[in-house]
C-alpha cells in the first residue's frame, strides 16, 4: 500500500516535469518577447517610421554566419554603418549556392544587445521567408530597416546577426508530406 502511494507520486512528478519542460520553449519566448532579451527581433515587416530623430547616431554592425555544413556564403555590402534612429536604411547582403544542387536557406536573426531588438525594425527582410537557391545561383537580398527613435540613448551601437541555414531537407519532408495528405 505504502508502495504505490509513493509510485502515484513519482508517476505525478515525471509527468509534471514532463509537461513543464514542454511548456518551456514557449514561455521562453513570451518572456524574450515581453523582455526584449536573447535579441529575438520580430519576424513581421513593420510599418515605415513616420519620426526621425535627427540629433543621434547609432552604429549599427551586420554579421552573417552559414550553419556547419550549410552551403551558402552571405554577406552585407557594408560591415557597419552609423545610422539616424527614425531614418530608413536599406543594406543589400549577396548570397551564393555553393552546392552543385538545388538547396533552400533560411535566415534567422539576431539582434545584441538583447533590448535592443525590440527597437530594430524590419520592413524588408529576406529572413522573411524561405530562399530557394539554384545550383551555385548568387543572389541580392535586401535588407529595409531602421531604428526606433525610442531606442534608450544609452545604447549607441547594435549588432544584427544572421544565422543562415541550409533547410532544403525539411522543404522536401514537407512537400512530400502535403502531397501524401492529398492524395488520402
Amino acid at each position: 500500500m505504502e508502495h504505490a502511494k509513493l509510485l502515484k507520486r513519482l508517476i505525478l512528478a515525471t509527468l509534471l516535469m514532463f509537461a513543464f519542460a514542454f511548456a518551456l520553449v514557449p514561455l521562453y519566448d513570451v518572456f524574450c518577447q515581453i523582455t526584449g532579451l536573447n535579441g529575438k527581433p520580430s519576424l513581421e515587416a513593420a510599418q515605415v517610421s513616420e519620426k526621425v530623430d535627427e540629433g543621434r547616431t547609432v552604429s549599427i554592425s551586420f554579421i552573417t554566419h552559414a550553419q556547419a555544413g550549410a552551403p551558402f556564403k552571405v554577406k552585407a555590402e557594408k560591415y557597419a554603418m552609423e545610422v539616424i534612429p527614425g531614418e530608413m536604411y536599406t543594406v543589400n547582403f549577396s548570397a551564393k549556392n555553393l552546392a552543385g544542387k538545388n538547396r533552400v536557406m533560411q535566415a534567422v536573426p539576431s539582434v545584441s544587445p538583447g533590448i535592443a531588438a525590440k527597437y530594430l525594425h524590419k520592413v524588408a527582410c529576406f529572413c522573411f521567408n524561405q530562399q530557394p537557391m539554384q545550383a551555385n545561383q548568387e543572389a541580392e537580398l535586401p535588407l529595409l530597416f531602421y531604428i526606433d527613435p525610442e531606442l534608450p540613448d544609452e545604447i549607441e551601437e547594435l549588432t544584427l546577426s544572421y544565422a543562415v541555414f541550409d533547410i532544403s531537407d525539411s522543404v522536401k519532408t514537407a512537400k512530400v508530406e502535403n502531397k501524401n495528405e492529398n492524395r488520402i
